[in-house]
């Protein structure tokens, strides 16, 4: 049995979050004149990595709210724990005008998304949130190709749970064995899908993980214009993938 559906990861995948990120953040920083503090922009931008990593961790693991992880970076970032949610509430949506303005999907996105238009439905399963991730799909022009948008902050679990990937799959109406779940994170993206019996597709879009040995029906691909390929009805059942 063929593959029916793809389901999108956004951040790292469909969208280029780390280069708006970086960028964002470096002009966000250089107009609030606060780059002077951290040593050099190589070194905020790090820290800020860094204190995303550590909440964004604690929100997957149920530890806080979505906004609270944002409170916490902001917090941790500044190294100010006594701001008020207030304070870091408009902190935040100052560094977002930079972010918003850096936004960008990966040249090869539209690419296959047209290429899979009419052979398979789409949707997107984030562990960010659904206000987050619908305003985003829908400034870069792609909201309407998704006919199911399910975020880990509504669905109250998120990725690597079984139970997220499911969640997709039954808003689809299809077994999970017809579905394909397209992630840039190797454990969160591609061994969650995997562990919930869907189509596994790794993006590592930098090449790092060239030397790993993915178990069997997990698949790495380094451009989306190789899925079209892996989703044929051949690959799912036995048949020999060049994607590793």
């Amino acid at each position: 049995m063929s593959i029916r559906a793809v389901v999108w990861d956004v951040d790292d995948t469909l969208f280029d979050y780390t280069t708006a990120d970086r960028e964002g953040m470096r002009s966000y920083l250089t107009t609030e004149r606060l780059l002077d503090r951290f040593g050099t922009a190589e070194e905020a931008l790090a820290r800020w990595r860094e204190v995303t990593d550590q909440q964004w961790a604690r929100f997957s693991a149920g530890g806080i709210t979505f906004e609270d992880q944002r409170r916490d970076r902001v917090r941790a970032f500044l190294e100010r724990p006594e701001l008020t949610d207030a304070e870091t509430d408009a902190w935040f949506r100052r560094y977002i005008t930079h972010y918003e303005a850096a936004w960008s999907l990966f040249p090869d996105v539209l690419p296959v998304l047209d290429a899979l238009a009419a052979s398979h439905r789409h949707a997107v399963l984030s562990n960010s949130s659904i206000h987050v991730q619908d305003h985003k799909l829908r400034v870069l022009g792609v909201h309407d190709r998704f006919e199911v948008i399910l975020c880990a902050a509504e669905l109250g679990v998120s990725k690597p749970e079984a139970g997220a990937f499911l969640a997709a799959c039954e808003a689809l109406s299809l077994p999970p064995h017809q579905v394909a779940y397209v992630g840039d994170h190797p454990e969160i993206d591609g061994r969650g899908a995997a562990d919930a019996g869907l189509l596994s597709v790794w993006i590592d879009r930098y090449g790092g993980g060239a030397t790993v040995e993915l178990p069997s029906g997990r698949h790495r691909i380094v451009s989306l214009a190789e899925l079209p390929a892996l989703l044929g009805p051949d690959t799912r059942f036995g048949a020999q993938s060049t994607f590793g």
